[in-house]
């Protein structure tokens, strides 16, 4: 075969030296500059630690190392860079040996028995050269879905600290609530006592026994289900923090953390280059805009190259002293293919377009979130404010009552009405305590930026033998 001149590869090889560009993209709506609230304090990396509680710090810590979900998502990042060393391959040429042994034996009754050997070896090269940027722009796209897959790690991460500390401070809530309804159900024995005495009096009626001896009843059936609630908080930290449920043990919480000021928001540009979610819909379209380009270069003719040397020999001796080499060159210029070409062209600007509406929509919805946190979180003080007014006038109430009901005035339905909205109120007011906690743990995780990791180390029964 006549080989190719070394000139015109030489320009070729120049040729295939053309760059391809990682475009950048603006948000396709515009934002605005700052949040519409902002505090004072420094938030960190590990936004948890703000809390100051060494149990959820404990908690966390184990998760990071354990939950099996994060340690997937790392097994995810590995196929990705797989890919993309895949896609890169085509970059390098390929290189195949090929070896061969033969015997001919020919039995003639004329001549005898004749016996030939034949030994061949061969190293076969091939080469396309990227002209056009098509497989550049495919292992670029592959590089941008590997940044895309680490901030799905990092996104994974943010939502399982914030998930244990959602569940911790229910489990801190359930607690506290299960405290009360003990001191509530000693409460509501001592007034169905003192009804039953009345009773006995005349002072009271059989209705009124009934009633209180329902509120005490109904009280111990909430602690039930808040000893319930306990268990199954306590198996979903458990799960979460890569443990069987039923074996973990957490110290018994009595208290919710206390609430710096609000976090500085800083610049709605710092979120969208901070948070992971939005990072990686950016790759993703930076992906998908690639993809255009090796979709528009497959149309373009391709050119490769192909290298081969062989020898081969009757005997081992001679194996080595005759190789013969060949170099040649190939087009290859796409003519009919039924518009296939053209229609991956259609797909992958269809792609692209779709990515950048999803990097819009990420971009709204960090927004909303910072806001929708923030806003709950201002009115869940003002919320918490008017309950306490609400608690301090039903003690005033209860204990006017009492002091009534000590000089001989007993009306047990403003009795039981009062009791029975003071300790509603009471309950709700620890509810209100754990969801401005929630609130605050909502805004942290829409801040969050990620922190250096770690791949969880798991155990893997082997079951192949």
């Amino acid at each position: 075969m006549r080989a190719m001149n070394p000139s015109l590869l030489l320009i070729l090889t120049f040729l295939s030296a053309c760059s391809i560009d990682i475009k950048e993209f603006k948000t396709p709506i515009p934002v605005p500059e700052t949040f519409s609230i902002t505090g004072s304090e420094s938030l960190q990396d590990r936004w948890w630690l703000n809390f100051n509680d060494q149990t959820l710090n404990s908690l966390i810590d184990t998760a990071l190392r354990q939950n099996l979900d994060l340690a997937a998502a790392f097994e995810r990042l590995k196929q990705a860079e797989a890919l993309a060393r895949k896609a890169g391959s085509e970059l390098i040429p390929a290189v195949n040996a090929t070896t061969n042994a033969n015997r001919f034996i020919e039995d003639n009754p004329n001549t005898g028995s004749f016996t030939f050997d034949n030994f061949s070896l061969g190293l076969i090269a091939s080469y396309e050269l990227d002209l056009w940027g098509r497989i550049r722009a495919g292992t670029y796209a592959a590089e941008q879905d590997i940044k895309a897959v680490e901030q799905d790690i990092h996104t994974a991460a943010i939502a399982l600290s914030a998930e244990i500390a959602r569940v911790w401070y229910l489990l801190t809530e359930q607690q506290l609530q299960l405290d009360l309804l003990n001191e509530q159900i000693e409460v509501n024995k001592q007034y169905a006592d003192l009804v039953e005495v009345r009773f006995r009096g005349g002072q009271a009626t059989a209705a009124d026994v009934f009633q209180q001896r329902q509120l005490l009843e109904g009280v111990v059936g909430d602690r039930y289900s808040v000893l319930a609630a306990i268990e199954v908080l306590k198996n979903q930290l458990a799960v979460l923090t890569g443990q069987a449920p039923g074996t973990l043990e957490v110290p018994t919480s009595e208290r919710f953390p206390e609430l710096a000021d609000l976090p500085e928001t800083g610049l709605t540009s710092d979120l969208i280059q901070r948070r992971p979610d939005v990072r990686k819909a950016y790759y993703r379209l930076q992906a998908a805009d690639l993809r255009i380009a090796a979709a528009v270069a497959d149309r373009f003719p391709k050119i490769g190259l192909s290298a081969g040397i062989d020898t081969s020999a009757p005997d081992l001796q001679a194996f080595f002293n005759n190789w013969m080499a060949t170099l040649a060159g190939n087009v290859v210029l796409p003519l009919i293919d039924g518009g296939r070409r053209v229609a991956e062209v259609r797909r992958t600007e269809a792609v692209t377009e779709e990515a950048f509406n999803l990097y819009g929509q990420s971009v709204l919805q960090s927004l909303q979130q910072v806001e929708n946190a923030l806003a709950q979180e201002t009115r869940q003080h003002q919320r918490l404010d008017s309950l306490k007014e609400q608690l301090r006038y039903l003690n005033e109430a209860n204990d006017n009552i009492r002091i009534r009901s000590a000089y001989g005035v007993f009306d047990f339905l403003r009795v039981l009405s009062t009791l029975n909205s003071l300790q509603a109120m009471q309950r709700t007011l620890i509810r209100a305590e754990r969801e401005l906690v929630d609130f605050r743990i909502q805004l942290y995780r829409s801040l969050a930026g990620g922190w250096p990791l770690v791949e969880p180390v798991t155990k893997r029964n082997d079951t192949h033998g």
